[in-house]
């Protein structure tokens, strides 16, 4: 199964990491009761998850995350700037 990131991607949004972890559900066929019965948490605690809502413990997270066959990969914070080029051409006065 896929990682949550790759290398040429930023941090996921809650609700991105919420996609791919209910697509991953899915395609292993299970539904969200099964899911919730196989690893002891809440169908509702699943539902958060999936929608991007949830604010619980990384215990958790992590064990959703396993049953589906995902996982976090952390790596250092990456900032991209505009070049200068980008910044004239944003603040550029041109006649009409």
């Amino acid at each position: 199964m896929a990682n949550l990131l790759t290398r040429e991607q930023t941090m996921a949004s809650r609700a991105e990491i919420g996609k791919k972890i209910r697509a991953a559900r899915k395609i292993l066929g299970y539904t969200q009761q099964k899911l919730s019965e196989l690893i002891r948490i809440n169908k509702t605690t699943i539902s958060e998850i999936e929608n991007g809502r949830f604010t619980g413990s990384f215990d958790i997270f992590e064990r959703v995350l396993d049953a589906v066959g995902l996982q976090f990969e952390v790596g250092e914070k990456k900032h991209t700037l505009p070049d200068w080029d980008e910044i004239e051409s944003m603040f550029s006065e041109e006649d009409e």
